[in-house]
């Protein structure tokens, strides 16, 4: 494996970079959602950042229902990795590794716990929302769902990053990491940065329903790696307009979600025409889903290509988050260090 000749450390202008940090749970696959809403913002960022990109396996121990799950992480981190690597994230830039590569980050989750308010982390909304997708009440969830925004906090600051990138739905758990390092800065002495959200400006891909949010848990989603064909197969399941129940009705495209991905993935003549033939019959629905997929397929081409390339080099993901993990590592223990000695520990 080449080494790495500079780090997200390094700073041989001598001027400052701002520290990102962001992470994904291990589910496996990317969907073209995780591409569209967080992936392809987190490539452009490392031209201007450093940054730190983690796979947040502890975190996704926190909803497992049965040991069959747990034992589908390690794979399921692989895949994702090489998503990410496909998509453009580059090792020579930003430091990528695996949560439980670095322990600390547990040890500064444990130390951040006490104190946390018990009230802080109970009203968060996505806690709750969490507590009823998994069928559980207040009483029987795990600690480790309920202390999930102390370990993100940890995850964020054990880096001293500054900077998360995040939807505007996620802006709430920032400002509880705010909160937490103004108490812990407040108790123990200046010791962190304050993270502040940095607003990604990407579109809310609806999922093949028509209705929801893309989705691998309500299955309709477009995975990145799928072949050509998978993708067309996909999208030919697709909800369309529900009152054009035949092709000589003319298409109402404003409601279509058809409409809606073609603007972004057919381009802006295409787009014209996918109108206009629609609204006056001259195109089926399978015809438009065809043309869709179509334009899909050339948009993930070259991802899809670099992702067969990089899959072909054994053990190399591996190596690279044992090399990332590393540096992870080394920041970590600085920081953990720091702490103890604040706190009066060790």
């Amino acid at each position: 494996m080449t080494q790495p000749t500079s780090s997200p450390s390094d700073n041989p202008t001598g001027s400052h970079k701002g520290v990102i940090f962001s992470g994904m749970r291990p589910t496996g696959l990317l969907h073209l959602g995780n591409y569209m809403g967080a992936l392809q913002n987190w490539v452009a960022l490392q031209e201007h950042y450093n940054c730190i990109y983690c796979a947040a396996d502890i975190h996704a121990l926190t909803t497992l229902e049965n040991g069959e799950e747990a034992n589908q992480i390690k794979p399921n981190i692989e895949d994702m990795v090489l998503d990410w690597l496909a998509a453009g994230i580059d090792p020579e830039k930003s430091i990528v590794f695996v949560q439980s590569q670095v322990p600390e980050v547990m040890t500064l989750h444990t130390l951040l716990g006490m104190v946390t308010p018990l009230g802080w982390l109970t009203r968060v909304p996505t806690f709750k929302d969490k507590v009823r997708q998994m069928h559980e009440t207040e009483e029987t969830v795990n600690y480790g769902l309920v202390g999930y925004p102390v370990l993100q906090t940890a995850d964020i600051i054990l880096y001293k990053a500054d900077t998360v990138p995040v939807g505007q739905d996620q802006v709430p758990h920032i400002e509880l990491s705010r909160e937490i390092v103004r108490r812990f800065n407040n108790m123990f002495g200046e010791t962190f940065p304050e993270p502040q959200a940095k607003l990604t400006d990407a579109p809310l891909l609806v999922g093949l329903d028509g209705k929801n949010k893309m989705s691998k848990t309500l299955d309709n989603h477009l995975d990145l790696a799928a072949t050509p064909e998978e993708t067309t197969k996909r999208v030919l399941t697709a909800f369309t307009d529900p009152e054009r129940v035949r092709r000589e009705i003319p298409g109402r495209p404003e409601i279509c979600n058809i409409y809606s991905l073609h603007k972004i993935f057919s381009g802006a003549d295409a787009t014209e025409t996918v109108y206009k033939e629609c609204t006056s019959a001259q195109r089926g629905c399978v015809d438009c889903k065809r043309h869709l997929a179509d334009g899909i397929n050339d948009y993930l081409k070259d991802l899809r290509a670099r992702r067969e390339e990089i899959k072909a080099r054994p053990d190399y993901v591996q190596e690279l988050l044992h090399e990332g993990g590393k540096k992870a590592r080394a920041i970590a223990k600085e920081t953990i260090a720091e702490v103890y000695e604040k706190m009066g520990l060790g």
